[in-house]
């Protein structure tokens, strides 16, 4: 039986593993982990009951398109290699795809933006904020595409760290290589600054009140000493005690060293040229033992609706925070489920939530529950 405190499952929803779930007015979308389905449009106007009504993609093997955002009558996919599964095919067209979903059981392809792959990024219902891999840069960089006219998308803007922009003559100042480099994960916007995760290469905060010119205002790498990459820098939009803060998810994956499970830090941004991080949170428990990958930490809803915040936590299943002491975060609820069909533990992957209140997590192997709390 499935571990839960303060939540019950409305529904469970058998499809290949989720990488993302979005939820867009009467339909969530759920971008899948592993080929060859990409992208899965369900409706949900009753939660008790989803049905799927759209599958997007018949993808090669070790590619993927395992991130999705839908706002209006738009849906926005990724495209990217798998490589370091095996050999992704070299002639695939990667990067964005973007869908008009007026109809959803019936989406229609708008436009293609090409590069050689796409991570995971936001979007605002104008301009995607994303993580490309293009020519002559090593990892992926920060960009902002404007879709005001969404068959033609035109970029705006980018940034990317000193020592990525190869073709230009720079030069790495960091060690290691592969999964173990800087590489913009994915930014999110609040105001005109970008919230930037960086993977190995810490988080940045960008200016972007021009958008053509990205310029940094502060920025953190903890890892090392820390062993895991960072994941996602929420910005919390509006004052916690007075102060300003956000909430950086480094992700269990791609770790230094052995180490126990990875786990949430939070950072008060008042001044954000002096970023001072002041706490975390960490599932109780955790005794520091190592654990194997994708035990610990993954992603946090990044629609803030309150203090409580529903963070996909891997093995531990869904833990709701509830941030409003910063200082001494706490666990008010939590939903742990049942380990899938075909897998050995649960994968929270992913969290998101409806104007409802209902939560919705993916499972990166099987599944997807939709929870409402109890």
């Amino acid at each position: 039986m499935a571990d839960a405190k303060g939540i019950r499952a409305l529904s469970w929803l058998d499809c290949n593993g989720g990488g993302q779930v979005v939820v867009n007015g009467h339909y969530a979308f759920i971008g899948h982990q592993q080929w060859p389905i990409g992208t899965t449009i369900v409706d949900v106007r009753d939660p008790r009951n989803p049905k799927r009504v759209a599958e997007i993609g018949r993808l090669p093997d070790y590619t993927h398109s395992h991130k999705v955002r839908s706002v209006g009558n738009l849906m926005v996919v990724n495209y990217e290699p798998m490589g370091h599964l095996g050999a992704a095919p070299k002639d695939f067209d990667y990067g964005l795809g973007i869908f008009d979903v007026s109809a959803p059981a019936a989406p229609r392809k708008l436009a293609h933006y090409s590069c050689k792959g796409v991570h995971r990024f936001t979007f605002d219902g104008r301009y995607v904020y994303f993580s490309p891999q293009l020519e002559g840069f090593i990892g992926n960089i920060v960009m902002i595409l404007d879709l005001e006219n969404p068959e033609r998308p035109r970029e705006v803007g980018r940034w990317w760290m000193r020592g990525q922009w190869a073709a230009g003559g720079e030069t790495p100042s960091w060690e290691g290589t592969g999964e173990f480099i800087p590489r913009c994960h994915h930014p999110i916007r609040l105001g005109d600054r970008l919230y930037v995760s960086y993977w190995h290469g810490g988080w940045h905060i960008l200016d972007i009140a021009d958008m053509t010119k990205p310029k940094r205002v502060s920025g953190m790498n903890w890892s090392p000493p820390f062993p895991w990459p960072t994941h996602t820098c929420l910005p919390i939009p509006f004052p916690v005690r007075g102060r300003k803060i956000m909430l950086v998810a480094d992700e269990d994956a791609s770790v230094l060293y052995k180490a126990p499970g990875s786990f949430l830090w939070i950072v008060d941004i008042t001044d954000e040229t002096r970023p001072v991080p002041f706490a975390s949170y960490q599932v109780e428990g955790i005794d520091g033992t190592p654990t194997p990958i994708h035990t610990g930490l993954h992603q946090p809803a990044e629609d803030v609706k309150g203090t409580e915040i529903p963070i996909a936590w891997h093995v531990h299943g869904m833990r709701l925070v509830d941030i409003a002491n910063p200082h001494r975060a706490e666990e008010t609820a939590h939903f742990v489920p049942d380990v899938p069909p075909g897998s050995k533990r649960v994968q929270t992957n992913d969290v998101c939530w409806d104007d409802r209140g209902l939560i919705y997590i993916v499972d990166r192997v099987r599944g997807m529950h939709i929870l409402e709390r109890s």
